[in-house]
């Protein structure tokens, strides 16, 4: 029984911990910049909704979250449509060089965004495609491809090879055998891996905001504005702050069960 109730004490201090700085965030978008810079409460005295009222009156606030989901969702689909069959050659297939190859993509992950930037702003700069969403999004894959073919591999090579030799005699062409047998069997790994590349694009801020200017600004980019001659907008940023924690929150709720079966696998 004293077991029980020190083991709850202590998640519970952990919960405590975790959530205090969002419980801080949500306490500062609710009051005005007076209350905030007039000390220390725990509770608005002055409940407002001002701050949020700017960001969805403000066209700028809104585009900046659009922008910033679109790129995220491209990188998602773009990742997974490169990762998913390179992860299968590597989980199937022995060939010249695979492990040194494997370790390159990796090695490409363990380098900072801030290497690759200049490039990548000179070569968007001289094809067209700086302050668009599809440049933000392929220069994250430098980032997340290899990431999700590690995922994936790992959870490729649990799946037994007889499935590919049963589905190939009975007449399954590969296209058929991959989309059909192969994806519905590693669904989870598929769910982990889009859950990394999301929370990954979601929160990069260098590279978005270094190849976009004004069309594609993610919303990273805007929350910055909140700093004028008047000083900081806290307010406003901290209701920025907040809105930013909803679709990381929506993206693990759907897929919560998927990245609990990924740590029990030992791939995550």
């Amino acid at each position: 029984m004293k077991q029980s109730r020190s083991k709850n004490v202590g998640i519970t201090l952990f919960i405590a911990f975790v959530l205090t700085p969002v419980y801080w965030l949500l306490n500062m978008s609710f009051k005005t910049n007076q209350e905030i810079l007039g000390g220390l409460t725990l509770f608005p005295k002055t409940f407002t909704l001002d701050n949020y009222a700017v960001i969805f009156s403000d066209p700028s606030w809104y585009n900046g979250y659009l922008n910033s989901m679109t790129y995220v969702a491209m990188n998602v689909v773009i990742t997974l449509l490169v990762a998913l069959p390179a992860a299968y050659a590597f989980s199937r297939y022995k060939f010249l060089g695979d492990k040194h190859l494997f370790f390159w993509l990796l090695s490409n992950r363990m380098a900072p965004p801030a290497v690759f930037l200049m490039p990548f702003f000179q070569l968007y700069s001289s094809i067209g495609l700086f302050d668009t969403h599809i440049a933000v999004a392929l220069a994250h894959c430098l980032f997340t491809v290899p990431l999700a073919v590690w995922i994936l591999e790992g959870f490729m090579k649990g799946v037994p090879r007889e499935y590919d030799e049963m589905a190939f005699i009975d007449g399954y062409s590969f296209p058929r055998f991959f989309i059909k047998v192969f994806l519905p069997m590693i669904r989870s790994g598929i769910g982990v891996t889009a859950f990394f590349t999301f929370m990954f694009s979601w929160v990069e801020l260098l590279l978005a905001r270094t190849l976009t200017s004004v069309d594609a600004q993610p919303i990273g980019a805007i929350m910055t504005r909140t700093i004028g001659a008047s000083g900081i907008d806290w307010g406003v940023l901290s209701a920025a702050g907040a809105l930013t924690i909803i679709p990381g929150i929506l993206v693990i709720w759907f897929v919560r069960n998927h990245v609990a079966k990924g740590f029990a696998l030992g791939r995550v």
